[in-house]
């Protein structure tokens, strides 16, 4: 009998971190792509969906600010608790320029390491924070890395968030990137209806990788015009699909 209850707890204990686990394969751009379309981003043909992660950053945030209102366009920014918690005059600056705010989580952790309770405990927080702070409730969530899990899955629902991921990144963190390999990384995937990632801060990356993202933005949003798509924040794109 000890052996039996043994195997079924045990059996339990693997059930229930398959749940926990599972949804992190939705970090594969080709599983993602094959099999959930809408964690991808996609909206109507004719519009790009623009997003920004890991601010907000008082050194680079600011500039890209800048670029948006020169060009007219507003985008989505996830959101860090622990970057709004340092900075949370340039989160109300980034919503009095029209932009949207999301949520990236409170640190820049990937949620595999953190168990279920600390999962839920970090994006309620963030959420709270982000509201309090900016005035606007984040309707996205877009998890560190990525990577969502169970518990992340759990959360978003009592918190009433939709996870959204990207189509395309520039694949600004790194020491190596540049205007033009951010350009060209972003054009690999990037389609009418596609959502953009790109960071607005190096907290999590290579310190000063955000400079090659800004100077890559103002040709993304040339070549989006050339194309006839329209550059605006993920929840305007979102509702044209829904």
């Amino acid at each position: 009998m000890a052996r039996s209850a043994g195997l079924v707890a045990g059996a339990g204990v693997l059930a229930l971190s398959a749940l926990h686990l599972a949804p992190a394969v939705t970090a594969l751009p080709a599983v993602r792509g094959r099999f959930f379309p809408g964690l991808r981003g996609m909206g109507p043909p004719d519009r790009v969906a623009l997003t920004f992660d890991d601010g907000p950053d008082p050194e680079s945030t600011p500039q890209f600010l800048r670029v948006l209102a020169e060009h007219q366009v507003r985008a989505t920014f996830f959101l860090l608790g622990a970057m709004l918690q340092r900075a949370p005059a340039l989160g109300r600056e980034i919503v009095a320029a029209g932009h949207e705010v999301g949520l990236h989580g409170w640190e820049h952790r990937n949620l595999l390491l953190r168990g279920p309770v600390a999962t839920v405990r970090d994006l309620a927080r963030a959420r709270a924070l982000i509201a309090t702070v900016t005035g606007r409730t984040p309707r996205f969530l877009r998890p560190p890395y990525g990577v969502l899990n169970g518990a992340s899955l759990l959360a978003a629902r009592r918190l009433e968030l939709e996870p959204v991921l990207w189509s395309c990144w520039g694949r600004d963190w790194t020491r190596a990137a540049t205007p033009e390999s951010v350009l060209g990384a972003v054009r690999d995937g990037l389609s009418g209806g596609g959502t953009v990632l790109l960071h607005d801060s190096s907290c999590a990356a290579t310190p000063g990788a955000w400079r090659a993202g800004l100077a890559a933005l103002p040709r993304l949003l040339d070549e989006c015009r050339r194309q006839g798509w329209t550059v605006g924040p993920l929840g305007e794109h979102r509702e044209r699909v829904q």
